[in-house]
Protein backbone atom coordinates (compact mmCIF):
# COMPACT_ATOMS: atom_id res chain seq x y z
CA UNK A 1 0.00 0.00 0.00
CA UNK A 2 1.08 3.58 -0.38
CA UNK A 3 2.58 5.68 2.39
CA UNK A 4 -0.87 5.99 3.94
CA UNK A 5 -1.39 4.78 7.48
CA UNK A 6 -4.18 2.35 8.26
CA UNK A 7 -5.96 5.12 10.13
CA UNK A 8 -5.81 7.37 7.05
CA UNK A 9 -7.09 4.58 4.82
CA UNK A 10 -9.94 3.87 7.24
CA UNK A 11 -10.85 7.56 7.26
CA UNK A 12 -10.88 7.68 3.45
CA UNK A 13 -12.90 4.46 3.20
CA UNK A 14 -15.53 5.91 5.52
CA UNK A 15 -15.69 9.04 3.38
CA UNK A 16 -16.01 6.94 0.22
CA UNK A 17 -18.79 4.86 1.74
CA UNK A 18 -20.72 8.00 2.76
CA UNK A 19 -20.26 9.49 -0.71
CA UNK A 20 -21.33 6.21 -2.32
CA UNK A 21 -24.53 6.00 -0.25
CA UNK A 22 -25.36 9.64 -0.95
CA UNK A 23 -24.91 9.12 -4.69
CA UNK A 24 -27.00 5.95 -4.67
CA UNK A 25 -29.80 7.81 -2.89
CA UNK A 26 -29.64 10.67 -5.36
CA UNK A 27 -29.71 8.30 -8.34
CA UNK A 28 -32.66 6.38 -6.90
CA UNK A 29 -34.52 9.62 -6.28
CA UNK A 30 -33.77 10.90 -9.75
CA UNK A 31 -34.94 7.64 -11.32
CA UNK A 32 -38.13 7.67 -9.28
CA UNK A 33 -38.81 11.23 -10.36
CA UNK A 34 -37.82 10.64 -13.96
CA UNK A 35 -41.40 10.40 -15.10
CA UNK A 36 -40.62 13.65 -16.86
CA UNK A 37 -43.11 15.46 -14.64
CA UNK A 38 -41.47 18.83 -15.39
CA UNK A 39 -41.88 18.22 -19.10
CA UNK A 40 -45.48 17.07 -18.70
CA UNK A 41 -46.36 20.12 -16.60
CA UNK A 42 -44.83 22.50 -19.12
CA UNK A 43 -46.44 20.82 -22.11
CA UNK A 44 -49.85 20.79 -20.41
CA UNK A 45 -49.87 24.55 -19.90
CA UNK A 46 -52.21 26.43 -22.17
CA UNK A 47 -51.41 28.02 -24.50
CA UNK A 48 -48.25 26.09 -25.23
CA UNK A 49 -45.66 26.99 -27.79
CA UNK A 50 -42.37 25.73 -29.18
CA UNK A 51 -40.53 27.60 -26.41
CA UNK A 52 -42.33 25.54 -23.80
CA UNK A 53 -41.36 22.34 -25.58
CA UNK A 54 -37.74 23.52 -25.82
CA UNK A 55 -37.67 24.28 -22.11
CA UNK A 56 -39.17 20.88 -21.31
CA UNK A 57 -36.56 19.12 -23.47
CA UNK A 58 -33.78 21.11 -21.80
CA UNK A 59 -35.01 20.10 -18.35
CA UNK A 60 -35.00 16.43 -19.34
CA UNK A 61 -31.49 16.79 -20.78
CA UNK A 62 -30.30 18.46 -17.57
CA UNK A 63 -31.75 15.63 -15.48
CA UNK A 64 -30.04 13.02 -17.69
CA UNK A 65 -26.73 14.87 -17.43
CA UNK A 66 -26.99 14.97 -13.64
CA UNK A 67 -27.87 11.29 -13.52
CA UNK A 68 -24.95 10.41 -15.80
CA UNK A 69 -22.54 12.40 -13.62
CA UNK A 70 -23.79 10.58 -10.50
CA UNK A 71 -23.45 7.15 -12.15
CA UNK A 72 -19.89 7.97 -13.23
CA UNK A 73 -19.03 9.06 -9.68
CA UNK A 74 -20.42 5.74 -8.38
CA UNK A 75 -18.22 3.86 -10.85
CA UNK A 76 -15.20 5.89 -9.74
CA UNK A 77 -15.85 4.97 -6.11
CA UNK A 78 -16.27 1.29 -7.01
CA UNK A 79 -12.95 1.40 -8.90
CA UNK A 80 -11.36 3.01 -5.85
CA UNK A 81 -12.61 0.18 -3.63
CA UNK A 82 -10.99 -2.30 -6.07
CA UNK A 83 -7.69 -0.35 -5.85
CA UNK A 84 -7.90 -0.52 -2.06
CA UNK A 85 -8.50 -4.30 -2.17
CA UNK A 86 -5.54 -4.71 -4.55
CA UNK A 87 -3.22 -2.56 -2.40
CA UNK A 88 -2.95 -0.03 -5.22
CA UNK A 89 -4.79 2.84 -3.54
CA UNK A 90 -2.84 6.04 -3.05
CA UNK A 91 -0.36 5.24 -5.81
CA UNK A 92 -0.30 7.36 -8.98
CA UNK A 93 -1.24 5.32 -12.06
CA UNK A 94 1.13 7.39 -14.22
CA UNK A 95 4.36 7.76 -12.24
CA UNK A 96 3.94 5.26 -9.39
CA UNK A 97 4.60 7.86 -6.69
CA UNK A 98 2.41 8.14 -3.62
CA UNK A 99 -0.61 10.40 -3.80
CA UNK A 100 -0.61 12.87 -0.90
CA UNK A 101 -3.12 12.21 1.85
CA UNK A 102 -4.46 15.78 1.68
CA UNK A 103 -5.20 15.25 -2.04
CA UNK A 104 -7.04 12.04 -1.25
CA UNK A 105 -9.00 13.78 1.50
CA UNK A 106 -10.17 16.38 -1.02
CA UNK A 107 -10.62 13.89 -3.85
CA UNK A 108 -10.70 10.32 -2.49
CA UNK A 109 -11.06 8.72 -5.93
CA UNK A 110 -7.88 10.38 -7.27
CA UNK A 111 -5.83 8.06 -9.48
CA UNK A 112 -2.98 10.47 -10.08
CA UNK A 113 -0.68 12.56 -7.95
CA UNK A 114 -1.17 16.29 -8.33
CA UNK A 115 1.85 16.69 -10.63
CA UNK A 116 0.65 14.02 -13.08
CA UNK A 117 -2.93 15.29 -12.91
CA UNK A 118 -1.82 18.82 -13.81
CA UNK A 119 0.25 17.47 -16.72
CA UNK A 120 -2.75 15.48 -17.93
CA UNK A 121 -5.06 18.47 -17.73
CA UNK A 122 -2.61 20.69 -19.64
CA UNK A 123 -2.17 18.00 -22.30
CA UNK A 124 -5.91 17.57 -22.79
CA UNK A 125 -6.47 21.34 -22.80
CA UNK A 126 -3.97 21.68 -25.67
CA UNK A 127 -5.60 18.85 -27.57
CA UNK A 128 -9.01 20.49 -27.20
CA UNK A 129 -10.63 17.82 -25.01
Amino acid sequence: MAALTQSQIDQLVMQLKRDYQTLLSEVREELQNSGNQHRIDILNREPGDSGDESLATSLVDLNLTTLDRHVQAIRDIEATFRRIENDEYGVCIDCGDNIAFNRLQAYPTAKRCIVCQEKREKQYAREGH
